[in-house]
């Protein structure tokens, strides 16, 4: 009996300290969460410093964002814009106002990720068109220790 009642107590104190133990990737799967929030809100920051840039015909910040091999492709037809181009055409841009939403950030590796997101363009009200929305599919870099974008594209959505 002894023997029995030390074999179920040893039983019951191995089994609660097997269940009382974490999974061993909990801690590295909180962590990739917390850098990918991190990337996220970095991002964030970087796309809106994008728009307001553009709203703001300000080439410096613009370009500042932009690595040196940008490519962006807008939903106008007009091809491939490089950076130099997407800088001379900023001071016809019309955004009058923009509105960001749904961003998703996937992280592809240590220095590079892929952020989608909807925006929503306002143009002044003497325009051919008052607004349009666009979906929108950037790859960020991180580049010299800095976030940079890589490439843009867009896509008008009816």
């Amino acid at each position: 009996m002894r023997v029995q009642f030390a074999c179920l107590c040893a039983g019951l104190i191995l089994g609660n300290s097997a269940f009382a133990q974490k999974p061993g990737g909990t801690s590295k799967q909180a962590a990739k969460t917390t850098t990918s929030v991190e990337l996220t809100n970095l991002l964030d920051a970087k796309i809106k410093a994008e728009w307001q840039a553009i709203k703001a015909k300000d080439q410096k910040a613009y370009g500042d964002l932009l690595t040196e091999d940008f490519v962006g492709v807008e939903a106008d037809a007009q091809g491939e814009r490089y950076k130099w181009k997407a800088l001379s055409e900023l001071q016809q841009s019309s955004v009058a106002e923009f509105t960001l939403s749904f961003l998703k950030v996937t992280p592809l590796c240590q220095d590079a990720a892929f952020a989608r997101y909807e925006v929503f363009i306002k143009f002044p009200p003497k325009s051919a068109v008052p607004f349009e929305k666009v979906l929108v599919g950037e790859i960020w870099v991180k580049r010299d220790g800095q976030w940079k974008a890589l490439h843009y594209q867009e896509t008008r959505v009816k």
